[in-house]
């Protein structure tokens, strides 16, 4: 059995891992990246010189940590480490004592400090001087120049009454603060390095809900036994721009120029100009005589132009509105006669039981009667009533 051992782990071992021993401390179930917490056993004697940082806070953060104070006091007590707040300089300042045993807890102090001038509050501060969790401070205002890009990148950060924010922050176990030119996160390394991702993705203008739903089918994978020693790359989704805007291809086509050894002429200066023209050799005198002239010239022609709109509004049109109202009924009385007889020629198609269209058009002798008869009518009313006055006139008599 032993043989068999030796000859599978010979095997197995090839190229760089050929010289490399067996090391019984490293196996599955050893976890590398577990923090152990420090006591104070682990370091029973004090240190021999004093260490301290110092940080500046906006005015506006006063107010607060005036308030908070004596709770951040108590907590870097217990770790044995002493502060102060500076109001007249603005200042916070972290420094050790002889009761510190943990000489990493002076940096995780100075983190806690300058997370509470970043506007972070204190019981999110707090949990940086836990051996588990590391901060992150990521400065974003460099990344965009143009301050509009700026502010909605960074609104898209946050989302729609805070929902973008609250996943980044479920998905990494990562507390993140958005807060002007910076953005402040704490929780666990891994955590950190996903949400600086998309932070910087974010602000390169990369939406982070391509990052979200990136995390969430990992961590979906991850809980999987059988995907854990697999390439999940063929499980993630992959995007593409669509956005770019392409350069329209004109229609027209290019008309290629002939070729030509010679260089194309240079541009005519002042001076050439002059001397083709012979102004150059004129005199001063001449020279302002010729300009004179050339106005006078331009002055006479836009005046004549003038005239010529002004004369344009007194000239009559052309034809009268009797002639055309002539002409517009001679053509009408043509039409009328096409007419009729276009319907005679087409009466046996639109007849029905012999009935001849030219009845129901009235021709020239069938006016005249019309005519004839209602002058009788008339003539003979007024007879009647000529009549019917000298009687009246003789009743009265």
């Amino acid at each position: 059995m032993a043989e068999e051992k030796a000859s599978s782990s010979t095997t197995e071992k090839t190229g760089n891992n050929k010289y490399r021993r067996d090391k019984p401390w490293d196996h599955e179930g050893v976890e590398h990246w577990k923090i152990e917490p420090w006591t104070e056993k682990d370091n029973q004697n004090s240190f021999l010189e004093e260490s301290s940082f110092a940080t500046l806070f906006p005015k506006y953060r006063e107010k607060y940590l005036r308030e908070v104070w004596p709770a951040v006091t108590t907590t870097l007590r217990e770790h044995g480490v002493a502060c102060e707040l500076d109001l007249v300089e603005g200042s916070m300042s972290v420094r050790t004592t002889r009761k510190t045993f943990d000489p990493y807890i002076i940096i995780k102090s100075r983190d806690m400090i300058k997370l509470l001038a970043r506007s972070v509050p204190l019981q999110h501060a707090s949990k940086i001087l836990e051996d588990d969790s590391a901060c992150d401070i990521i400065k974003i205002g460099n990344i965009c120049r143009n301050k509009e890009k700026f502010v909605k990148r960074r609104q898209r950060l946050l989302g729609p009454s805070g929902s973008t924010l609250k996943a980044i922050e479920l998905l990494t176990n990562c507390y993140v603060l958005v807060q002007g030119n910076t953005v402040s996160c704490i929780g666990n390394y891994q955590g950190l390095k996903q949400v600086r991702k998309i932070i910087l993705d974010c602000m390169n203008n990369i939406h982070p809900i391509y990052n979200i739903k990136e995390l969430m089918i990992k961590k979906e994978l991850a809980k999987d036994p059988n995907l854990k020693e697999e390439n999940w790359e063929r499980f993630l989704p992959k995007f593409k721009k669509k956005n770019i805007q392409k350069q329209k291809k004109s229609t027209k086509p290019i008309e290629k120029k002939k070729y030509t050894p010679f260089p194309p002429a240079p541009t005519m200066s002042k001076i050439d100009k002059q001397l083709e023209s012979g102004e150059y050799f004129m005199r001063e005198e001449e020279r302002k005589i010729a300009k004179l002239e050339e106005r006078k010239t331009k002055q006479a022609e836009a005046k004549l132009k003038k005239q010529g709109e002004r004369e344009a509004a007194f000239i009559p049109p052309a034809a009268s509105s009797s002639e055309s109202k002539q002409a517009k009924n001679s053509n009408n009385e043509i039409d009328l006669d096409s007419m009729v007889a276009n319907l005679k020629k087409n009466s046996h198609k639109r007849t029905r039981n012999d009935v001849v269209a030219s009845d129901f058009v009235l021709s020239e002798d069938k006016k005249k009667s019309k005519k004839s008869k209602k002058d009788k009518k008339d003539k003979k009313s007024k007879k009647e009533k000529k009549s019917s006055k000298r009687v009246k006139i003789d009743d009265d008599e």
